[in-house]
């Protein structure tokens, strides 16, 4: 077949090797490196030196003199709530907030621009990075915005803050009590102080006018040009707690897919809530076509370390123990049930005692059970685990796990904070590598940034965005670049089932790759999160191009 696009004069990366145009001085045959591609229909249709792939080149066919730059498979997001984040496009975002004053600064600038009444959402504040280190409460967010319902969300997504119009609209008063699975803070007197925890945030967002059909699908396509601007051609769209948007979710994919509008290849998960149903329709996991799919059902058994919700063996310097979210006998009987019919698990868990129990549910429900899942059951965070508990993990069989390495850098503060010494034990991608458990990275955006090179650069350096502490917070764990794109790339291909046709560079496989800017793996760890891509190809078709 003639090839639609040759890309040449590259640097082709494939996992364990990097190969540049000077380092190509034998003809292509099976793994020797190679420096050209080409594109035909959907798939890679040859690889070698770029003298036999331009040879290919027919009239029509497109050729790009890539001076070098570095090519890579196109990334995969395993932990994006996606939805959120295409849904809130037009919030607030606090990520580059500096201080106490631009948080407020920021929500009266919203509100001018509003008007009365309107509502102001924002996402994204980390008070433990302000030099404050103060959480707003209802009353700052009335000064900010005294005509308007606000509510704006941690980075972490465990905890909001709403200000007094907004708790009046949603009914919450001194007398309201905590929703399941929830905590609504109170001062002394029993009122409401505006921070809500986990699934208490739910009961304002059940009161805010939801975008129209026409404004959702709007709001998801330019998400998608975003993601492919970053890089991304695959994400896990994830559920949130106790949230409504699963259905509204599936309808919007599959609206895009039906209209040819479908640029991502998505692994939508489902809500835990609906084990029983999905199992009585007889879906399992993997169900669709290599655009959009059924994911895994997705369960809490923890908060998050930011809430003090995390689930923890030692309390927090600062708060009590944190808290279990959901029964772990109660997971456990769904990931049995689930796990017979097809339906893969993940199971968000956070502090270590989470961690512990999470683990000791699907060790329980592999000695049970003759799993019928074709696609591994996940570990969502695993942010805080014990040494032992490591050990549990590299006996488990038919389990993946998704870290993510961005948010990191959000973290060092407020785990310095209220765990002490005891951080050595977060975010150890590399004890969980050395497992050997497929170990999967991703954003959790909105949490913290999607762009794949901010988080393979927090995996290389352990630092912040502004390159700090000097040498790494726990440097001993930081990671290979080669190990970390792996983990965007080959990773979530293979554990999502999808290894013959995505996740590295080879003949016959899916034409999803991205051009960087830059060689992440000859420059400066340091500079890797300053790498911008330049083209996007989804399914063999240029999809972005800076």
């Amino acid at each position: 077949m003639t090839p639609d696009l040759i890309l040449y004069n590259a640097t082709l990366y494939t996992p364990g090797s990097v190969y540049t145009p000077e380092s190509v001085s034998v003809p292509f045959s099976g793994h020797v490196p190679a420096t050209a591609l080409a594109v035909a229909g959907r798939h890679i249709a040859a690889m070698g030196d770029d003298t036999t792939i331009l040879s290919m080149a027919g009239t029509a066919t497109h050729t790009r003199d890539l001076k070098k730059k570095l090519v890579l498979p196109g990334f995969t997001d395993t932990h994006f709530h996606f939805y959120e984040w295409a849904v809130n496009l037009n919030s607030i975002d606090f990520a580059k907030t500096v201080d106490f004053a631009g948080m407020e600064t920021a929500v009266s600038k919203k509100a001018a621009l509003l008007g009365p009444g309107k509502w102001i959402l924002g996402q994204g504040f980390n008070e433990s990075d302000w030099p404050e280190n103060r959480m707003p409460d209802r009353l700052d967010l009335d000064r900010a915005a005294p005509e308007n319902p606000v509510c704006i969300w941690r980075c972490d997504l465990h905890l909001a803050v709403a200000n007094s119009m907004a708790l009046s609209l949603a009914g919450i008063d001194s007398s309201t009590p905590d929703p399941e699975e929830g905590v609504i803070v109170r001062d002394g007197s029993g009122s409401p102080t505006g921070v809500l925890k986990e699934s208490a945030p739910n009961m304002i967002r059940a009161v805010v006018p939801e975008l129209t059909q026409v404004q959702l699908l709007e709001n998801m396509e330019k998400a998608m040009a975003l993601a492919h601007g970053m890089g991304l051609t695959g994400i896990h769209d994830i559920r949130l707690m106790g949230g409504k948007e699963g259905a509204t979710a599936w309808k919007a994919w599959q609206s895009l897919h039906a209209d040819g509008k479908l640029a991502l290849r998505c692994h939508v998960t489902l809500p835990g809530e609906m084990t029983r149903q999905a199992v009585e329709l007889g879906l399992c996991t993997g169900f669709g076509d290599d655009i959009l799919r059924i994911g895994h059902l997705k369960f809490f058994s923890d908060g998050g370390m930011g809430a003090r919700t995390a689930w923890m063996t030692e309390p927090y310097l600062d708060a009590e123990y944190g808290m279990p979210l959901t029964p772990m006998e109660e997971i456990e009987q769904a990931v049995i049930v689930a796990d017979r019919a097809g339906l893969s698990c993940m199971v968000h868990a956070v502090g270590d005692r989470a961690v512990r129990e999470i683990l000791s549910v699907f060790a329980g429900v592999q000695a049970r059970n003759q799993s019928n899942c074709r696609i591994p059951h996940r570990l969502e965070h695993a942010q805080m685990i014990m040494p032992g508990d490591l050990q549990v993990l590299g006996r488990l069989k038919n389990l993946a796990v998704s870290c993510q390495p961005n948010n990191m850098s959000l973290d060092i503060s407020m785990i310095d904070q209220c765990a002490g010494q005891r951080g050595e034990l977060a975010y150890n991608f590399k004890h969980i590598l050395a497992t050997g458990v497929p170990t999967m990275f991703s954003s959790d955006a909105p949490v913290a940034d999607p762009n794949p090179f901010c988080g393979i650069y927090s995996a290389v350096t352990r630092k912040r965005m502004n390159k700090t502490p000097k040498a790494g917070w726990y440097p001993e764990q930081c990671l290979t670049v080669d190990q970390a794109v792996q983990g965007y790339t080959l990773t979530p291909a293979v554990a999502s089932g999808m290894g013959e046709s995505l996740g590295s560079l080879a003949v016959g496989k899916w034409a999803d790759l991205i051009v960087a800017d830059r060689n992440i793996f000859a420059i400066d760890p340091e500079d890797i999160a300053d790498a911008r891509v330049v083209l996007t190809l989804f399914d063999g078709k240029i999809v972005y191009e800076r």
